[in-house]
Parts: C-alpha cells; sequence; structure tokens
C-alpha cells in the first residue's frame, strides 16, 4: 500500500484532547487489515538488517505497533509503561511535557548491556516521551539501533530532541 494510502486512512480530529489541538487518529488505519499490515511490513523492511533483538513500544499506542513489529523481526517486545503500571523492579525517568512532567518505567532487567534495541511510537510529537524512552534503554545498556514512528509532526521539530539516534517516520505533517 502506497504511504499516500496509508496516509488518507488517518482521520482528522479537531480539538482533542484540548481546544485547538488538531489529533491524528489512527484507529481508523488499524481497523484495515491491509493498511496495518503495510505499516508494519514497511517499518520493518527498514530494520531487517539492523539485527535487531529487542522491540520498545511506549505505552499505549506504541504497544500496538511494537508488538507487532517485534513478531515481524523475530525480536522479543518490551514495554515503556508510566509509572505504577509495571508489576516487577523498575527505574523510571522524569521528563518535561508542554504543560508540566511525568515519568516513565521500564522493568530493570528488561535489557541485557549490548542487545540491540528499536524504538517504536505510533507518533513524533515534541520528542520529549522517546528522548525519556531513549535513556532507559541506555541506562540498562541497550544499543538503540533506530527509532521508528508511523507519523512525524514535523512542524513540532520533535526530531531535534533525538537527532543523535537514526529515526525513521512513515509519514510526516509539515
Amino acid at each position: 500500500m502506497e504511504l499516500s494510502e496509508l496516509k488518507s486512512k488517518i482521520r482528522d480530529i479537531k480539538d482533542f484532547p484540548t481546544e485547538g489541538v488538531l489529533f491524528k487518529d489512527i484507529t481508523t488505519l488499524l481497523k484495515e487489515p491491509q493498511a496495518f499490515k503495510s505499516v508494519v511490513t514497511k517499518l520493518a523492511l527498514r530494520y531487517l538488517q539492523e539485527r535487531v533483538e529487542l522491540v520498545v513500544g511506549i505505552e499505549s499506542r506504541g504497544f500496538i505497533f511494537g508488538g507487532a513489529l517485534a513478531a515481524e523481526l523475530g525480536a522479543g517486545f518490551v514495554p515503556v509503561r508510566k509509572l505504577g503500571k509495571l508489576p516487577g523492579k523498575t527505574i523510571e525517568v522524569e521528563y518535561e511535557l508542554e504543560y508540566g512532567r511525568d515519568a516513565l518505567a521500564i522493568h530493570e532487567d528488561a535489557i541485557r548491556a549490548g542487545q540491540r534495541v528499536l524504538a517504536v511510537d505510533d507518533l513524533l510529537a515534541t520528542g520529549g516521551t522517546m528522548a525519556a524512552t531513549l535513556r532507559l534503554i541506555e541506562q540498562l545498556g541497550g544499543q538503540v539501533v533506530g527509532v521508528a514512528f508511523l507519523i512525524e509532526l514535523a512542524f513540532l521539530k520533535g526530531r531535534e530532541k533525538i537527532k543523535q539516534y537514526p529515526l525513521h517516520s512513515l509519514i510526516s505533517y509539515d
């Protein structure tokens, strides 16, 4: 499926979650089997040669693509979640949001030193959530081989926060 066709399957929702925000709703893409499979296949093709051992997905929509991508690449899947959502011992990182602070956690035994890790989320906006996730991966000794997104909101310049990592997004909104 062509990228233009995939892009046409993402709908805009005005004023969600707050007034003035134009939300990119991917549920309309996900419900179409060929579109969902096409996204996973396109992302997987990009990373086939990277010998990815683990895919890290960020709560919550990063789980959708991260799990499917891990299966496609023959890799394990590791969730990064909000504080208090993982049952085992975790390490945490706080990060800045446009409107305050938040924190993410990962199991302290989720990644072994030197493992090749691909970090995945559905959308890159300001880059703060992914930057925090990459810090967690590196604290555990993971080697980040790539950062992947379905959507990049390029006008928000989130790429700048994670520019030291190889980044790939399928669909960009300028």
